[in-house]
């Protein structure tokens, strides 16, 4: 990942954590957590701000990467260690991360999309299918 976007994510993360969950600029109203992973090489615990779709007892993120030809780092990082932390709004928790596809994964992104229409923009400028990920406390 490029200094800018490690310092732009910085700044979310700082924002997040000062204010219990709430970001402004061009998250005003998402909603939005931090997710922290282990990395699958490094082992080292990396903390990425994500927008995501609550549906009560599960949430999921969306591994779009802007729409990106490669799937983003944190991605490759929970399929190789699934149990993750999740901040979302004042509260810290375990979760198990898992990879959700076929039709489910099609409604929930489709859902997401309707939500905030870049989601379906991200999609249509790659040839990727964009992971979509579950998110259970553990």
């Amino acid at each position: 990942m490029s200094d800018a976007m490690d310092n732009f994510n910085q700044r979310i993360i700082e924002e997040f954590r000062a204010n219990a969950g709430v970001v402004g600029g061009p998250f005003t109203g998402a909603p939005m957590l931090l997710l922290t992973t282990i990395g699958a090489k490094s082992g080292v615990a990396r903390t990425m701000p994500l927008v995501y779709l609550d549906d009560g007892d599960v949430i999921y993120i969306i591994a779009s990467k802007a729409g990106a030809h490669s799937h983003p780092g944190w991605y490759y990082n929970l399929t190789a260690n699934p149990r993750v932390t999740v901040e979302q709004g004042a509260d810290e928790y375990e979760a198990i991360a898992t990879e959700i596809t076929g039709e489910e994964r099609d409604t929930i992104y489709a859902r997401q999309a309707a939500l905030m229409p870049q989601f379906a923009e991200y999609q249509a400028g790659t040839t990727r299918k964009i992971p979509v990920v579950a998110l259970r406390r553990a």
